[in-house]
């Protein structure tokens, strides 16, 4: 198994860093084109809430970098646009926007997240002209393999739109890392399961993936469906049980991006064990460590 601080330290000879950042796009799940309210886990935000939101590129960039180095003395850096769905908007605006940070020396690799439904042809031709530059990944929030799952959270769009954009992302040769979350309701342990043998099959392959517990945010239409009417949510120990079955199941070669999150603490309403990301982690290393798995599990995946 292949973890991404690993491989990252090995291509480059040190750490290297995600800036979080806001392209200024939106979401065609909440202006009308598709539907309202956005994704039931999603917060306002989008889930970009650690995301700088400084109207001006290099602003934001600085910003960021700035709250990067209270902690360590980084100099090699990710830019990732992770709130809303960062292909939706002008084809053209958006590569000047996209190649004035890829073309930044401190720049490595362009992250960008978004849809499976936002990336028609004219996006796809913007992508490959960027990662001509550099490194492009774009990461797909798929979640979940199953529609009736996918229904009920209000994605917007089937398992069929999602196979679709995978197959031309990598025909365009664009790194793709897929968004999971355990712990979505009614889906039961099989269920997730599931999702990662389907993902662990798939033709062609994702090269990454991130694995979240489902976390309840403020502001999202799922807090206003669990505080209306509490739904059980996987315990730390079930949900690291998952994680590391998980890494058994996925092939050797795709590289595990994220194992857990720790998303805000002031818009957490549930599960609090989330909060200590440490612990979970730990506890994923001794669970895969026990089942005599050889890799090595990083600090920080």
């Amino acid at each position: 198994m292949k973890y991404l601080s690993d491989v990252l330290k090995k291509q480059y000879g040190e750490k290297v860093y995600k800036l979080s950042l806001s392209s200024g796009c939106t979401c065609p799940n909440r202006d009308g084109k598709i539907g309202y309210g956005g994704c039931a886990f999603c917060s306002e935000g989008g889930s970009g809430e650690f995301a700088a939101k400084a109207a001006d590129m290099e602003t934001q960039l600085e910003e960021a970098k700035n709250r990067i180095r209270l902690k360590t003395d980084a100099r090699r850096f990710i830019a990732y646009f992770q709130s809303f769905t960062n292909t939706y908007g002008d084809a053209e605006v958006l590569r000047k926007l996209y190649e004035k940070v890829i073309r930044r020396d401190d720049i490595e690799i362009l992250s960008i997240g978004t849809r499976p439904d936002c990336l028609g042809e004219d996006i796809l031709d913007m992508l490959r002209q960027l990662n001509e530059i550099k490194p492009v990944w774009i990461e797909l929030g798929l979640q979940t393999m199953h529609d009736s799952t996918a229904d009920r959270m209000n994605r917007g769009y089937p398992l069929s739109v999602f196979e679709d954009a995978l197959v031309r992302l990598k025909d365009a040769g664009i790194e793709v890392i897929v968004h999971v979350i355990f712990g979505l309701p009614s889906e039961t342990k099989e269920d997730m399961l599931e999702t990662i043998r389907y993902l662990a099959n798939l033709h062609p392959a994702p090269d990454g993936i991130k694995i979240q517990m489902l976390n309840i945010l403020r502001g999202s239409r799922l807090a206003q469906i669990y505080e209306e009417e509490p739904f059980e949510l996987l315990s730390m120990e079930e949900y690291t049980d998952l994680v590391a079955e998980s890494m058994r199941l996925l092939p050797e070669e795709m590289v595990i991006h994220r194992m857990t999150g720790d998303g805000p603490r002031d818009l957490l309403i549930a599960p609090d064990w989330v909060r200590n990301k440490k612990k979970v982690l730990n506890t994923i290393r001794r669970k895969v460590s026990a089942e005599n798995y050889t890799g090595k599990l990083p600090a920080d995946a």
